[in-house]
């Protein structure tokens, strides 16, 4: 069984002292060990990233620039070999999973045009003979710790902006499926990235512990769940630290009388199975305004629960393949059992579905009937179960999602166009999408929720990523003739 070692300082590195399993999730076989690395392992990782910044930062923006044009087509080049890593760590279907990496290409284009989003302001003249420009700096040693569900799309959200911004990384992936991003450190430097700017540790607390109080790192990244991101947020901040930490999610898709319901109908089940629901944009609730068009919708999207095919993510006929570990299938099951003792109606019960072999895998289900208060609404389960909520009114959907305490993803589906504005006014979320089920944005804008669902003040990847990961300086100049100078105690006045 081979080891999968941490990558720090351009080499493989790891005494495996502590290790962790890494299944493949469509046969339930231990494929792996990873090495979890101890506190002294991550301040290696740490200090090579350290030594690594002074010349990082010093290195032209063109010849910055220059690494993410290679690197994005190694990683077209190299996108089928990717996507077998990621399907046989993390169980998704190999057109997810290049979906994936294609959705991360587009945040290493946006890094390419460091040049351009790395530009200060200058004004002239603001006072007889004094000028003011300002800069942006890289803030130094960042940390990032990704989740499983997107062990290259996230990583590349982060990593692409800080290090283009002339920062070094410590990346610490999830345990689970942590192969993708050695392989996507290679792939950097491959493409010419200086050994140390990007370094990969592997493991559980120990190592996010370490970077989170390490004095070295100036700035984290995080995604993941609610409480986790807290965590984190609260930890890394109060040790100073600038920190973006994106928690968990509980996506509502409304649909409108006037929708076209099989539009809706395709959008929901697409957007809640897709990846066996393991994205934090997912649908997992459908808010049916009016009972006609709730009746209508279940039995639309149940008819089309039947057509899936599920299996492992290597055969080209599966749509969904299995969840990640036999644990969280489980859990995600307990909340399916659990709605009807609720008062929840059970449509389809994916637990009753039966698999060949040992792989972590359980079938779709639809839970109707549900209601603010059950589990099964309040929870992110993050697995394919989509509940569906009953209202009366487009006001009632619009207070139902604003009462949630998530607020990261929310739809709607609807042909008029006056309601859809209003929505996006009234709507109390970080991303919305109208007649478009999963609204993650293009990455020249930025993605990131509101309430439970952020952590920091700043969201990730586009434009908002620039602002995270560089500080701001000012230079204020002057350059007097000699004759004019003279002692003045008053405060410095620009008339």
């Amino acid at each position: 069984m081979s080891l999968i070692r941490h990558h720090v300082d351009g080499r493989e590195t790891g005494d495996a002292e502590r290790t962790g399993p890494v299944f493949n999730p469509a046969t339930g076989e231990r494929a792996h060990e990873v090495a979890f690395a101890s506190t002294a392992e991550v301040d290696a990782a740490i200090a090579a990233a350290k030594a690594a910044l002074p010349g990082w930062r010093a290195t032209g923006l063109v010849k910055r620039a220059d690494v993410f044009f290679r690197l994005r087509q190694l990683l077209v080049e190299r996108q089928d070999d990717l996507a077998a890593i990621i399907t046989s760590q993390h169980g998704k279907v190999l057109a997810d999973a290049k979906g994936e990496i294609s959705r991360g290409i587009e945040n290493v284009e946006f890094a390419a045009g460091l040049v351009h989003l790395l530009k200060g302001e200058h004004a002239e003249q603001v006072a007889r003979g004094v000028d003011v420009h300002s800069v942006k700096q890289p803030v130094g040693v960042v940390g990032a710790i990704t989740p499983f569900n997107f062990p290259v799309m996230v990583p590349l959200w982060m990593i692409s902006s800080a290090i283009a911004c002339g920062n070094t990384v410590v990346l610490k992936p999830s345990e689970k499926d942590p192969s993708a991003s050695v392989f996507l450190a290679r792939l950097f430097e491959e493409a010419g990235l200086p050994a140390g700017v990007l370094n990969v540790v592997h493991g559980d607390k120990v190592a996010v512990d370490a970077i989170l109080d390490s004095p070295d790192v100036k700035a984290v990244s995080f995604v993941g769940s609610t409480p986790i991101a807290k965590s984190i947020y609260e930890r890394a901040s109060a040790a100073g630290k600038r920190v973006q930490a994106l928690g968990g999610a509980k996506n509502h898709m409304v649909v409108m009388p006037d929708a076209d319901l099989d539009s809706a109908a395709d959008a929901a089940v697409s957007a809640a199975y897709g990846s066996a629901g393991e994205r934090c944009m997912a649908v997992s609730v459908l808010v049916a305004v009016g009972d006609e068009v709730a009746d209508a919708i279940v039995e639309k999207v149940a008819s089309r629960m039947a057509k899936l095919q599920i299996g492992d993510g290597t055969d080209a006929s599966s749509e969904m393949g299995p969840l990640i570990t036999r644990e969280h299938r489980d859990k995600v099951a307990s909340y399916v059992t659990g709605a009807a003792a609720e008062g929840a109606t059970v449509v389809v019960d994916g637990t009753q579905a039966e698999f060949e072999g040992d792989g972590f895998f359980i079938g779709t289900s639809l839970v109707d009937h549900v209601r603010p208060g059950m589990k099964v609404y309040e929870d992110e389960i993050f697995g394919p179960v989509l509940s569906v909520v009953r209202v009366g009114t487009y006001d009632e959907a619009v207070e139902l999602i604003n009462a949630n305490r998530f607020a990261n993803g929310v739809a709607l589906f609807t042909r008029d166009g006056r309601t859809a504005r209003q929505f996006e006014f009234d709507i109390e979320v970080g991303m919305v999408g109208v007649n478009v089920p999963i609204p993650v944005p293009i990455g020249a804008f930025s993605f990131g929720g509101w309430k439970n669902s952020l952590f920091g003040d700043s969201h990730i990847y586009g434009p908002e990523s620039i602002h995270f990961y560089t500080r701001s300086k000012v230079v204020t100049t002057r350059w007097p003739d000699p004759s004019e100078s003279q002692v003045n105690l008053g405060f410095p006045s620009n008339h």
